[in-house]
């Protein structure tokens, strides 16, 4: 039996025992998109598979340093960080390249936890769209730089001096790709043993970075496989004796690293609703309506499109990242992208997201406010022609500046608190202030350059 074949729980339990397995390997995500996970032995595995099992909450309760946050309620000191619930999923199985001896399920967590759960977050908007009568289908893109690097290296420099894997801009290089071929194919061999393909590979533009088109699919499975992919890109770049980033942006030097998500929506018989020949860019009105609410929401949902304090760094003008909430047609200046094309190709890129995104949070904020476009008919501004950097932006339009700024956003959000659940809007936002009062703990090189001596 293949891995792919895996669907319920009985195949999950055949699967284990054809291949006379010691251990499985049990994982799943974080608020930040970080995988956590253990190995199981065959026995806990095959007792757990139908109710489920305990794993620590605090992995709720950590930013992605294990630091324990001290401004949220569903976990911590004041409950002592017990068990909360999680279930195994047994159509996520996956073979595990390097690791013949055993395979991956995926997880989520349920109970109280389920509330702010990032798959599941993901699942409840995928459920509202079924709910409309419509089908997600979604794809993520992703920008990595590679280092000639260790995890080790890279902390006894202090992450100054980094030597890229080959240097300069030279995007779309066949060079590039041919002389690293061997990274190239080794990784593009894992994402197909693994059941995230690729539909693209390239060199980007940039000192070793790479660009990587995921297969479109379903939405919950678009979030799964962005998800993995970053995890196992880094554990293969390890496993070469490189160290791949998917931070926003690593160098003020060279432009930021994107996420880009591309979305589109079916009705439940598989129709496109997208899809319009009569209308202009065959643009159905269903699509504007979609663009219309990713727009008017994009402002209250940044926290959870640009996570990091770092996420802040790349929206600047000119480096292939938007700077307001616009839109545009085949305007790559633009926070969103409409793609005109065939009944099977139309589809909204939603740019404003880096390569540092949760795929599950993400793709929940660009569905979800996608969704409420279409529930209230929300009219887009006229799409923006030209360079979307010279554009004077509505004052609504424009984004928070800061972390900060955005959790205050999204916590005063009407709809997010609809579409995501107050649970999950105070839990979330609170991390994102945790998050940049870990970074204002600290002095940065540039400070230090301006005021040392002068100020």
């Amino acid at each position: 039996m293949q891995a792919a074949e895996v669907k319920t729980i009985a195949d999950a339990r055949k699967i284990i025992e054809e291949r006379e397995l010691k251990f499985v390997k049990v994982g799943l995500f974080d608020i930040d998109g970080v995988m956590r996970g253990k190995y199981m032995s065959r026995d806990k595995f095959l007792s757990v598979l139908e109710k489920g099992f305990g794993f620590c909450d605090v992995v709720l309760g950590w930013d992605s340093q294990d630091q324990l946050y001290d401004n949220v309620k569903l976990t911590g000191w004041h409950t002592g960080y017990g068990d909360a619930q999680v279930r195994i999923l047994p159509d996520t199985c996956r073979e595990l390249p390097n690791e013949d001896a055993t395979l991956l399920f995926l997880a989520e967590f349920t109970g109280a936890a389920e509330a702010v759960c990032p798959r599941g977050l993901l699942r409840r908007v995928i459920t509202r769209a079924g709910d409309l009568g419509y089908h997600v289908e979604a794809a993520c893109e992703f920008e990595f730089f590679l280092f000639d690097e260790t995890p080790d290296t890279v902390r006894e420099k202090r992450f100054q001096n980094l030597k890229t894997i080959s240097p300069g801009y030279f995007g779309y290089s066949m060079l590039r790709n041919s002389v690293h071929s061997g990274f190239y194919e080794e990784l593009l061999n894992t994402c197909e043993a693994m059941g995230f393909p690729l539909e693209g590979l390239h060199a980007e533009t940039g000192p070793g970075v790479l660009e990587a088109a995921l297969a479109h699919s379903d939405g919950l499975l678009a979030a799964d496989r962005g998800a993995l992919f970053k995890t196992y890109t880094k554990v293969l770049a390890q496993r070469c004796g490189w160290l791949a980033t998917f931070m926003a942006k690593w160098s003020p030097d060279w432009p930021g690293q994107s996420g880009h998500l591309h979305l589109s929506l079916r009705g439940l018989e598989g129709a496109p609703v997208f899809y319009d020949k009569t209308q202009s860019h065959n643009m159905s009105e269903t699509m504007r309506h979609f663009i219309g609410g990713q727009q008017a929401l994009m402002p209250e949902f940044l926290s959870m499109i640009a996570p990091t304090v770092n996420s802040f760094t790349r929206l600047i003008p000119g480096f292939w990242a938007p700077t307001a909430a616009n839109w545009g047609v085949e305007n790559r200046t633009c926070a969103l992208r409409a793609i005109p094309g065939s009944e099977k190709s139309q589809r909204v890129e939603y740019r404003i997201t880096a390569a540092d995104i949760n795929p599950y949070i993400a793709i929940a904020a660009a569905l979800g406010s996608g969704l409420w476009g279409i529930e209230n008919r929300i009219e887009p501004d006229a799409p923006i022609v030209g360079n979307a950097y010279d554009d004077d932006a509505p004052q609504k339009r424009q984004l928070p500046r800061t972390l900060t700024e955005a959790a205050a956003a999204l916590r005063k959000s009407k709809a997010a608190s609809e579409l995501f659940g107050d649970e999950f809007c105070e839990h979330y936002a609170a991390t994102r202030e945790w998050e940049e009062r870990e970074f204002r703990k600290h002095i940065t090189d540039w400070e230090m350059a301006r005021y040392f001596e002068i100020i």
